[in-house]
């Protein structure tokens, strides 16, 4: 397990980079996985990490498992090392966009 002041650091770190409310994610996920004849059931849209990402974003910082810090990392890492590489993506960057919008980052949605 994390100690609290490292657990302090990611928890403020990934509220940075998830710059997506809990709604704005569910209904971004829910959105993604539709297509023309179906959508999917709410709680089973998007992939496992955004799923995860969601249900992290409901939660306080004291009821978080050892699973739900492994994805914050991976979703800090994620989201930083995009950014490093090569910048918030443009608009017309759409598909990268959508990738980051699926772990909860819209480089689109200005700073709050």
């Amino acid at each position: 397990m994390t100690d609290a002041l490292e657990l302090d650091a990611l928890w403020d770190e990934f509220h940075r980079v998830v710059n997506m409310t809990s709604q704005e994610l569910a209904a971004w996920l829910r959105v993604r996985d539709a297509d023309e004849e179906t959508e999917p059931v709410p709680e089973r849209a998007g992939t496992p990490t955004g799923r995860h990402v969601l249900a992290i974003l409901q939660k306080r910082r004291t009821d978080l498992t050892d699973a739900d810090i492994r994805v914050m990392y991976e979703v800090v890492d994620e989201v930083t090392a995009q950014q490093d590489e090569e910048g918030e993506p443009e608009a017309e960057d759409t598909d990268r966009r959508h990738r980051l919008m699926t772990l909860g980052h819209d480089p689109l949605k200005p700073p709050q």
